[in-house]
């Protein structure tokens, strides 16, 4: 059968237009929607036993009758029997429409069912679950593994029992009392099943109950506006129809409450709710007042519907009469015809009586009326809308109450409920229920709702809210055009003008001149409106997209937005059994390119995010991915992902090809000297830089080049000569320009940089020359960090402590671009200010601070550096026992060849040795450290070898030695501009060393 999405009639499964109203059923056949349902089984227990005892004739009538009354309960409920097998029966609950209450459905007919079947005298055992099918529109027939669970759960119940699994309950729980039984091991399921046995069901009680005792933000003008309205409807003696219209779960509810609390007693409280299904609930509105009013709804409804309208009004106005009236009526929106006729006759006709006619409704309402209130000089009507982002925090916090949620995390409910309080509500019952670790998928109440939303639309509309959905949030309307079918595309624009009237689209800017772009309302009705097509066709309808978008759009993302269609297009299909390598190799190019422009523009963490799905298109092996797998082993570097920069090492390794070799020899040489305890710059690695650098040249390799030249001159940097660091990353920022990679060119700027911040040339000069490059890397925020790192720690230097604590932070700049190696770094910058102030306390506190990043990093390469330097901290401050636990501590980590961390370690070796009496073994290591500290650049360590033996030197008696190395550190200092060491150097001269 096919159901008319204009009236709802069944039509012949061959029927092009309604049988009874003539709207077209084009498409409507054939479509398959993916969905989630709720599926029921009920069996008879005993029906062998039975066929024995029992006579053919009265057994036929029996069970003639059961099957009657099962088939009648579960309709009466909104459900289908799919079929009858043997004495089993299958129903669904949410085809071919859904409705956000079909699990509550399916457990009250259960209810009735087990009740009935006990007046048949007969045994029955029922299993229910809801899960994820695929069904053909218009048809009941249902697919996928939740069927064959409900199956196993109504076997495994015992007589007279109903078992619901675990999604159902989440969806009825306030409504169902259940209790968990044993895990089951079902056949064909790898993991053992929680079911749940049901207990006692609720008639009336809603399947998820809202916290409408929260407190409401973000309403104040609303709220303002309803107690006006009312205000004047009591004291003008005038009748006033107020509806509040909304999306579900916006909060309407909420708000009325809080009206009817600020009216206090200054009026009377009728209170009508609307049912969404069952059997004579056209009048339930007035029946619910009827009663409140201690009267027969007979004497009222019993009659015409002229006269119930007549005798109703009649009935409000008397009450009125006594005093100010309100006349609340919910869920309008599933209102039959002739109980809107009665409240349109209320407001239309009564006279001299205050009553306040408040109305809540979803914007479906305006579907079954679409002039509802229009035309009526009392009638007003107030759209709802969603909560701004600072007042869903707010709500947030509210719920959250005793329960610790990081920033982070209360971020992401925030963005995810986009403002619907019912979705936060729900999202925070996650976190309660799974903990803070819980992931943030929509919901299931959510996202029955928004299906049930979804099937109310007209077929075509549901097409073209599809197609839109297929390319994002935001879509455009020529490509719902390119990917609907063609008897849809004609109506493409009249359909999008109705999703925007029915509140699940608006128009948006758009990003293709010359066409119209729209926005989903919220992000959870696209994904809804997404997740129900199938993955075959989602498959198809992405490269339809990217068709689309190569021809009629020119964006800098555009290689981004294609790529994701096509992996989509590409994971799809592998997912259903059908991969396409084409595609997949299509997707690859796409995202490669994606990524590198973002490397080009210094965003790491997009880049790596992009490479990493890139490689993820294709096989182990596949040719295409060694030419992407240098680029993103930078990026995965650059992050500390040792273990994935191991296994691309590994796959260049195993190419046959001599560039991936060259490539992995170089790399697997980094990832040595920068994660391994024993390994650094030893000969042997500047040997396989070297051969790199030759075997490149001679491939005429650009992309190899500029890796090799950038890891010699490496080498360099970490002998801590810095002059001719600068020469080789000179070469290393010209290769890696003619290999189009201006992110190894910044990052040779960088470092050249800060070498020329830690080397012999005089401080002045280098800040004129610094401030030269920041004014020409002004746009290159890769650059800009090292640069910006350097000024600082000159200008901290020079003992300007304000100016250096201004320049911009090199670790905020390295962040935001994904580079969490470089960011950790970068906080040395921040600890060598506070160090030059004189605020060791500060500098301390930075240094743990970031020693503890590096350990999570696991960088091996900063983390012994880090240790050395908060051992130097600690002895300033006279903390001995603290400093040669740091000391012992880098020393672990730290190997022969790191040059900067064997000085540094001797010289504070010397100095604590010495405190301690240990005075052969103190000058022995200072005058180490001196000779080796001779042999580098690095202006700070001859200073640091210095005062480190000044005060050995002093306690071993040698105090003439000591003052001639202050005397030496002075001069030192002040030709080179440290005048903050130049001072200290002073001071301690002055003090008699």
């Amino acid at each position: 059968m096919i159901t008319c999405p204009a009236c709802g009639h069944e039509n012949r499964p061959e029927a092009r237009f309604c049988d009874s109203c003539g709207a077209a059923l084009v498409g409507a056949g054939n479509r398959e929607v993916r969905k989630v349902v709720t599926i029921l089984f009920c069996d008879v227990v005993g029906s062998t036993a039975l066929g024995e005892r029992v006579d053919p004739e009265p057994l036929r009538r029996l069970m003639g009758s059961y099957y009657e009354q099962m088939r009648a309960i579960v309709e009466r409920h909104g459900g289908t029997v799919e079929k009858f097998i043997g004495d089993a029966v299958m129903a669904v609950f949410g085809v071919p429409q859904a409705h956000e209450d079909d699990a509550l459905r399916a457990v009250r007919a259960s209810a009735e069912m087990q009740a009935a079947a006990v007046l048949l005298e007969l045994g029955i055992r029922i299993g229910i679950n809801t899960g994820e099918v695929v069904a053909g529109e218009g048809e009941t027939l249902v697919t996928g593994d939740a069927v064959n669970v409900a199956a196993r759960l109504e076997q495994a119940a015992a007589p007279g029992e109903t078992l619901i699994g675990s999604e159902t309950r989440g969806l009825v729980r306030d409504a169902v009392e259940t209790e968990e039984t044993k895990p089951l091991e079902l056949k064909g399921k790898a993991e053992p099943l929680q079911a749940h046995r049901v207990l006692v069901v609720d008639p009336d009680a809603p399947s998820v109950a809202r916290r409408l005792d929260r407190p409401m933000v973000g309403r104040a003008r609303e709220l303002e506006r309803l107690v006006g309205d009312f205000e004047h409807s009591a004291t003008d003696r005038e009748c006033h129809m107020f509806t509040l219209l909304g999306a579900a779960g916006v909060g309407k509810s909420r708000l009325v409450r809080a009206f009817l609390e600020a009216t206090g007693e200054r009026a009377r409280v009728l209170r009508g709710r609307c049912l969404p299904y069952g059997e004579g609930i056209t009048y339930w509105p007035v029946v619910e007042v009827l009663i409140q009013l201690g009267l027969d709804p007979d004497s009222v409804i019993g009659v015409s519907p002229v006269e119930a309208q007549l005798a109703f009004r009649k009935l409000l106005e008397d009450e009125a009469a006594k005093g100010p009236l309100v006349v609340y009526f919910d869920d309008l929106q599933w209102a039959e015809p002739t109980f809107l006729d009665l409240v349109e006759h209320i407001a239309d006709w009564s006279r001299d009586a205050p009553i306040f006619l408040l109305c809540a409704a979803r914007p479906d309402l305006l579907d079954l009326r679409p002039a509802w209130g229009g035309g009526k000089l009392n009638a007003v009507s107030l759209l709802l809308e969603s909560l701004s982002a600072g007042d869903s925090a707010l709500l947030v916090g509210e719920l959250l109450e005793e329960i610790e949620l990081d920033a982070r995390m209360r971020t992401r409910i925030v963005d995810a409920a986009e403002g619907n309080p019912l979705f936060v509500e729900e999202m925070v019952a996650m976190v309660r229920e799974d903990g803070i670790d819980a992931d943030m998928a929509v919901p299931p109440t959510i996202q029955a709702l928004l299906q049930a939303r979804l099937d109310r639309l007209g077929g075509d509309e549901r097409t073209v809210i599809e197609r839109g959905a297929v390319e994002g949030k935001i879509f455009h309307r020529g490509a719902v055009l390119e990917l609907a079918p063609e008897p849809v595309r004609a109506g493409v624009g009249m359909h999008l003008l109705a999703l925007v009237r029915k509140e699940l689209i608006r128009p948006d800017r758009t990003e293709v001149p010359g066409d119209d772009a729209f926005r989903f309302r919220h992000l959870l009705i696209r994904d809804a409106a997404y997740e129900s097509v199938p993955k075959e066709t989602r498959a198809a309808l992405h490269e339809q997209f990217v068709a689309w978008l190569d021809s009629h759009a020119h964006l800098v993302e555009q290689d981004e937005i294609a790529g994701y269609h096509l992996e989509q297009a590409a994971r799809y299909r592998a997912e259903i059994g059908s991969p396409d390598e084409v595609v997949a190799e299509q997707a690859f190019r796409r995202l490669a390119a994606a990524g590198r422009a973002a490397l080009g523009r210094s965003d790491w963490s997009a880049a790596r995010s992009l490479l990493r799905r890139a490689v993820a298109l294709l096989p182990v092996g596949h040719p295409a991915r060694s030419d992407v797998l240098p680029d993103y082993f930078f990026t995965l570097v650059e992050s500390a992902e040792w273990d994935a920069a191991r296994a691309a090492v590994a796959e260049l390794q195993a190419s046959s090809d001599e560039r991936s070799q060259t490539f992995a020899k170089l790399f697997g040489a980094e990832l040595d000297v920068v994660t391994e305890r024993e390994t650094g710059f030893t000969p042997l690695v500047a040997e396989t830089f070297a051969a790199a650098l030759e075997t490149f040249e001679r491939l005429q390799d650009p992309t190899g080049l500029a890796y090799a030249s950038r890891l010699s001159a490496l080498e360099r940097w970490a002998a801590l000569r810095w002059v001719e660091a600068i020469e080789r990353f000179e070469i290393a920022a010209a290769n890696a320009s003619r290999a189009g990679m201006p992110y190894l060119e910044d990052d040779a700027r960088s470092r050249i940089a800060r070498a020329y911040a830690l080397g012999p040339s005089p401080l002045p000069e280098t800040i004129v020359r610094l401030q030269e490059f920041i004014r020409d890397h002004s746009d290159r925020p890769l650059a800009l960090g090292g640069i910006h790192g350097a000024l600082a720690r000159v200008l901290a230097s020079r003992g300007e402590i304000e100016a250096a604590r201004a320049v911009p932070s090199a670790e905020e700049l390295y962040l935001e671009a994904g580079m969490e190696v470089e960011a950790t770094s970068a906080q040395y910058t921040r600890a060598w200010i506070a160090r030059c102030a004189g605020d060791f306390e500060e500098e301390e506190r930075l240094l743990r601070r970031m020693i503890a990043r590096q350990e999570e990093l696991k960088d091996r390469n900063y983390l012994s550096t880090g240790w050395m330097q908060l051992g130097w901290c600690l002895a300033e401050q006279r903390k001995d026992e603290e400093a040669q636990r740091a000391l012992e501590r880098s020393r672990e980590l730290t190997i022969p060849e790191d040059v900067v961390d064997i000085i540094g370690l001797d010289a504070l070796e010397a100095m604590l040795r010495a405190r301690r009496g240990d005075l052969e073994e103190a000058q022995e290591l200072a005058t180490r450290a001196l000779a080796r500290a001779e042999e580098t650049d690095h202006i700070e360590m001859w200073l640091d070898a210095r005062w480190s033996a000044t005060e050995v030197f002093e306690l071993a008696g040698r105090g003439d030695e000591g003052k001639a190395l202050l005397q030496e550190s002075v001069e030192i200092a002040e030709r080179y501009g440290h005048l903050v060491a130049a001072e200290r150097a002073r001071e301690r001269l002055a003090a008699g060393v």
